[in-house]
């Protein structure tokens, strides 16, 4: 087997020495079209015995096998003209829609927006040859590169995508476990980043699927969005991993399609996302939302859509930031509209460090169904595991960390841990969902905002007795 990660380190380290790359993103870019290519023709071959009458796509000149597989093969200049005005051209012109060549239709989505940043083909033929020391065929070398292709999302947040962070696969699956898709159900990250989300969705449903058709039905669950293209490729990539051979994520900002134009037909069952947090919109985006929800701020504008897309009796779990809880003026609207159309039955609050390095913004788990409006919302404060005081790139959070919330999760009782919180609570606090553990010494000192009012009433009354002796010192010295 080979070593994976000495391999990428290497492609790394080669791709260094080249002066048409700069930087990590462009690095990343590079390196992911090359995977991409020895992955689709790695997938070929099943494709050729498991689908009937398979037509490959990619023209002879262009398959990997015709100029990359062959270690002693065309380098230099040669290679290097081959690849900016054979096959890139080539792949990003195929004549095809994802109903006359599904796999085409990913190739060509993958190549509009990928580019050769390397100027040496010297180099370029040596990390091919890196890159072909993995086999995709080969079940475990793809289970492991699965771990080291989660490395490379987490590297890619050091080119400094604003807004955007990698959600800890232990984070998505409890939100996946929880919200529990099953087969057949219509599945949506509308802000999919890297593919996380639907991977851990699809294989969550791939352990339900027992015949053919259901293998049939899981492969057309899935939707993912993304509008920039760097997480585009990785997270088409990342499916085709995990053996999605159709076209699953769209090239799209769905924030830019009027809100009142999503109808009954585009509504899904289920969604799980981390929308953006921290980032905004270009100039205009809000306008295409109703007056009250109207703000540049991409959480937001995420969330009220959400809403929106979801079927009655559809369910959703999303990352959010303090900020969204205890936000006011358009905030207060959206969240107003969540809990009067849906039940947000639950939120796990997320102690510090779990985005670390990424951020330090403190996140929240909301769990919500549409359909009924919030009675009742739980609250449940996951804590640290014993000994630990925050997380970090090499202690992350850990899956078997949620354990206690999912023992919890369906015999609710309050703890140390778990608080209940009336809908007339929350609507007589304005909608701020931002509510401390009241077990907790924080919550024992009160509310804030009570407090900043007490501390005011308090100067208040101080200035007064301060205006008091200083009259009567006056009139004595008078």
């Amino acid at each position: 087997m080979t070593n994976i990660t000495t391999t990428i380190k290497s492609i790394r380290d080669i791709m260094r020495q080249d002066a048409g790359v700069d930087g990590d993103a462009q690095r990343i870019s590079q390196m992911v079209w090359m995977i991409f290519l020895k992955i689709f023709s790695d997938m070929e071959e099943e494709w050729d015995i498991t689908l009937d009458n398979y037509d490959s796509p990619i023209p002879d000149k262009c398959k990997w096998g015709a100029w990359a597989d062959d270690e002693e093969g065309i380098t230099g200049d040669e290679l290097k003209n081959f690849v900016d005005n054979e096959l890139f051209p080539t792949l990003k012109e195929l004549s095809v829609t994802p109903k006359t060549s599904p796999q085409g239709w990913i190739i060509k989505s993958v190549f509009e927006d990928s580019y050769n940043y390397m100027k040496s083909g010297t180099l370029i033929r040596q990390v091919i040859n890196k890159v072909n020391d993995i086999d995709f065929n080969n079940q475990s070398e793809r289970h492991l590169f699965n771990d080291i292709y989660e490395t490379i999302l987490k590297e890619l947040q050091s080119a400094g995508s604003s807004g955007e962070y990698y959600t800890p696969r232990a984070v998505t699956q409890f939100m996946t476990d929880m919200v529990n898709p099953q087969i057949g159900e219509k599945v949506l990250d509308p802000a999919c980043g890297t593919g996380g989300f639907l991977t851990c969705a699809i294989e969550h449903v791939r352990k339900q699927v027992k015949n053919p058709s259901e293998l049939v039905k899981m492969r057309d669950m899935f939707v993912g969005v993304e509008k920039k293209p760097m997480p585009h490729m990785l997270a088409t990539t990342n499916l085709m991993l995990h053996g999605l051979d159709v076209p699953v994520v769209k090239r799209d900002n769905y924030l830019t399609r009027p809100y009142t134009d999503w109808g009954s037909k585009d509504r899904v069952d289920v969604v799980l996302s981390n929308p953006p947090f921290g980032g905004t919109e270009e100039d205009g985006t809000e306008t295409n939302f109703p007056q009250k929800f109207r703000t540049k701020e991409t959480a937001d504008l995420f969330l009220a859509l959400i809403i929106r897309l979801l079927k009655e009796g559809g369910r959703t779990a999303v990352v959010l930031p303090d900020g969204t809880l205890f936000g006011e003026g358009v905030k207060t609207r959206i969240k107003e509209d969540l809990t009067t159309k849906c039940n947000l039955h639950t939120i796990v609050r997320l102690p510090n460090g779990v985005f670390n390095p990424y951020t330090s913004i403190k996140t929240n788990l909301l769990f919500f169904t549409k359909g009924k409006p919030t009675e009742e919302t739980w609250y449940y404060e996951h804590p640290y595991p014993a000994g630990v005081k925050s997380y970090n790139k090499t202690k992350p959070i850990h899956i078997s960390e949620f354990d206690q919330e999912k023992v919890w999760w369906t015999e609710r009782v309050e703890s140390e841990l778990a608080w209940r919180v009336p809908f007339e609570e929350i609507e007589n606090r304005d909608f701020n969902l931002d509510i401390k553990n009241p077990y907790s010494e924080e919550a024992s000192l009160g509310d804030p905002k009570e407090l900043l009012t007490q501390y005011q009433a308090a100067q208040a009354d101080l200035l007064k007795v301060q205006e008091q002796i200083k009259s009567v010192l006056n009139d004595a010295l008078n």
